[in-house]
């Protein structure tokens, strides 16, 4: 697995494509008999607008610490990070579930001292990976909202994103692993193939697809001020477009018959080496505390895997429309595919170029 995750540095230093119990290092203060000074520093490193400023201010003051946030512009950024050495520069980094095998069997994320993160007990347990190396964060349905009044197609599956009749018309999320499941399931195979010729059909159902692209990226203005009529993006982009809307919302999220809708997790780990595990640990407790993370999907609205927080959250997210549907027990989970990374990474290569 040391060799796959080299492959997935290599493929993201040449071609940038990807748009989440103790046994972490003693500091040699312990081991010499001398008590280790509280660290008064965090680094984080994670997606941009995905935490509430109050939470991080708060965490400040109650812990006389400064946090530090850098931002990824997609998951290869983490997967740099994480296989460069992180721990030089971060104490926490945030991934993604569908890369956390083969971090964990390259020995490039430590194991957390549960012990130190009571909190940890409101995360659902079917909402884990690789337990002993992750704290879960938020997570995200990816589905298709579209405007009901304006798209010119009824939406009851991924191959009505084909249709030539939506040609312009839809906003959408980027990277091959948002991107090419979905065209899998179009096709009728295993979200998570690792057959090529599989992937190559995909490739060749994308292709239709960007045709009828407008924007990649920014979902929930796009459908908005109109310029989309659908959107394949994450449920919190859906809550903020259908809040924005008002007594206007006109947007629906699409009722598929059959297809499956893919379900991501974001992870917070701890780089090998990290410097600060201790503060650290009492961040992931802090935002694992009920209270604290119900306030912060006030501003972030995504799913999340902390059953307490959402008992304990406002009844505008308990009862936001953007989760209003039935797709819980029809989910798939992106799953680390091994080499074929290199394979869905040149099909996303010429699908990016237009080839």
């Amino acid at each position: 697995m040391k060799k796959i995750i080299s492959i997935i540095l290599t493929m993201v230093l040449i071609m940038g494509l990807f748009t989440g119990c103790g046994g972490t290092k003693t500091d040699p203060a312990v081991e010499s008999g001398k008590a280790a000074a509280p660290s008064t520093e965090l680094n984080i490193y994670m997606w941009q607008q995905y935490i509430s400023d109050d939470l991080i201010a708060k965490f400040e003051k109650e812990n006389n610490a400064k946090v530090n946030l850098s931002y990824m512009s997609d998951n290869a950024d983490a997967i740099t990070k994480l296989t460069a050495g992180g721990g030089q520069e971060y104490d926490l980094i945030m991934t993604c579930d569908a890369y956390m095998e083969s971090l964990v069997d390259g020995g490039y994320v430590e194991k957390i001292n549960f012990d130190n993160i009571p909190n940890v007990k409101n995360i659902n347990e079917a909402y884990w990976t690789a337990k002993e190396y992750c704290v879960p964060y938020l997570m995200n349905y990816i589905y298709v909202i579209y405007n009901k009044d304006t798209s010119p197609v009824e939406i009851k599956s991924y191959n009505d994103l084909i249709n030539p009749a939506l040609k312009g018309q839809i906003a959408t999320i980027d990277g091959a692993r948002n991107l090419f499941p979905i065209a899998l399931v179009a096709l009728g195979y295993d979200p998570n193939s690792t057959d090529e010729k599989e992937i190559a059909e995909a490739y060749e159902w994308l292709v239709k697809y960007n045709e009828n692209v407008v924007a990649y990226g920014n979902a929930e203005q796009n459908l908005t001020n109109g310029t989309a009529s659908v959107a394949f993006t994450y449920d919190g982009n859906a809550s903020w477009a259908m809040s924005e809307l008002g007594d206007k919302n006109n947007l629906v999220i699409a009722d598929f018959e059959k297809d499956p809708v893919q379900l991501g997790f974001d992870l917070y780990v701890v780089p090998k080496g990290a410097k600060h595990v201790d503060l650290a640990e009492k961040f992931l407790n802090y935002i694992t505390d009920p209270e604290v993370m119900a306030a912060n999907l006030i501003e972030y609205p995504y799913s999340c895997p902390n059953d307490a927080a959402v008992e304990a959250a406002s009844d505008t997210y308990k009862n936001d429309p953007a989760r209003d549907f039935d797709y819980k027990q029809n989910v798939f989970f992106q799953e680390d595919v091994g080499e074929a990374i290199t394979i869905y990474n040149d099909y996303y290569q010429k699908l990016k170029v237009g080839e």
